[in-house]
């Protein structure tokens, strides 16, 4: 059973001029003209099972981080149908809502809410993330007194815990230290070996091959190839 499937989906964006000539600006609102598009996806279509692992590969600007933000939800496509069946957890812009004048236990309770987290499941599982982090000493200390790597541990920390059924991941498995990847890493391993499902985006090519069944490659947002 399908768990995440994008139908014939494509995005873009309008294309903007930049500065204009007063002339140019009375001339293009005397007699507008439709705005030029940039394709970022385009006709995307593939199909993720329960339980199965996608790596997604290609250069930059392939289109991969937009066809992640459009399976979170973050971003909408302009053609197509996307279906996500499940709970989401996205390791994308981690800490995107932290705040630097709240505690590191506050910006827990509140990330974990973002994401979807009740009140009561925060409660339960706070220690857990902590301890994970490996920050628990610093816990109650403003946010901004965090190094930008304990930042990101954290923020880790309360992504990996929310237990979702599919995992999206964006380009984060290098934060912290050589242990406190292996133990990140670990951890989405059991999330693979629990039956649920993991998008993931990478340019290394070696951890692609040990998290994935199977690679999609875009290029200049089209699927080149599937398998």
């Amino acid at each position: 059973m399908a768990v995440v499937t994008f139908d014939r989906v494509s995005k873009y964006f309008h294309l903007h001029a930049g500065q204009m000539l007063l002339r140019d600006r009375v001339r293009h609102v005397l007699r507008p003209s439709p705005p030029e598009r940039f394709y970022a996806l385009r006709g995307v279509s593939f199909a993720v099972e329960r339980g199965e692992s996608l790596g997604i590969v290609g250069s930059n600007g392939a289109g991969k981080s937009t066809l992640l933000n459009i399976a979170t939800s973050v971003s909408r496509p302009n053609e197509g149908k996307v279906t996500v069946d499940g709970r989401v957890a996205a390791l994308l812009e981690l800490g995107s809502g932290f705040h630097p004048d709240l505690t590191g236990a506050e910006n827990v309770r509140i990330y974990a809410a973002l994401l979807g987290l009740s009140r009561a499941k925060v409660r339960q599982r706070f220690d857990r993330i902590v301890g994970f982090s490996g920050i628990g000493d610093f816990i109650d200390e403003p946010l901004r007194t965090y190094s930008s790597g304990m930042m990101m541990r954290l923020a880790f920390s309360v992504a990996i815990n929310v237990e979702p059924d599919v995992l999206i991941i964006d380009e984060v498995l290098g934060v912290g230290d050589q242990d406190f990847f292996a133990k990140c890493f670990e951890r989405i391993l059991e999330f693979r070996r629990a039956g649920k499902t993991i998008l993931c985006v990478s340019h290394g090519l070696k951890t692609l091959e040990n998290l994935c069944d199977r690679g999609l490659w875009l290029d200049r947002g089209r699927v080149m190839k599937a398998g």
